[in-house]
């Protein structure tokens, strides 16, 4: 159409003003186009900045997730030597128990052979005459029958090497 208005203003059909209308069209053309250039470069930068967005989002989201696990790995880390703890502490306690336990019955065997209370009290003096007399052609009978005695009588096991002692 451009054109055909310059052929036409040649010819004087028509008039100059009719050339303006034609630069003005063309102007409005072009500005339109600029226009439409520059809202689909900002178009363009708004999705590139939508992306780089989108982009620091996941990579967040990504250091985010690293982190809750490492800090889940730190807290099983931690449960685990607590538990670790706990077990040893427990098997010293158990140790020092059974150190307790030990030294309780050594001490109870300690006092059972040295020190009894005077209604136990043996008195090897006063029951030596019932110890029966050692006679070598017997040797074979008389330990049973010393053990039977002492038996009877109650004698504490440990005076009986004693009493065993005084009739040789």
């Amino acid at each position: 159409m451009a054109f055909d208005a310059d052929k036409l203003v040649d010819a004087e059909i028509l008039g100059e003003e009719a050339l303006e209308l034609k630069v003005e069209n063309v102007d409005a053309f072009k500005l339109k186009q600029l226009e439409l250039e520059h809202e689909l470069k900002l178009k363009e930068l708004e999705m590139k900045e939508m992306e780089k967005i989108k982009v620091k989002e996941l990579e967040m989201k990504e250091r985010l997730e690293m982190d809750k696990k490492e800090k889940e790995d730190e807290f099983k880390l931690k449960e685990l030597e607590m538990k670790e703890r706990e077990k040893i502490k427990e098997l010293e306690m158990r140790e020092r128990l059974e150190m307790e336990k030990m030294k309780i019955e050594m001490v109870k065997e300690e006092s059972n052979t040295k020190i009894q209370p005077k209604s136990e009290y043996f008195d090897a003096a006063k029951n030596i005459r019932l110890v029966p007399r050692f006679c070598e052609k017997t040797v074979d009978k008389y330990f049973p029958q010393f053990a039977k005695i002492a038996h009877n009588l109650n004698w504490p096991k440990p005076y009986w090497t004693t009493m065993l002692q005084s009739v040789f």
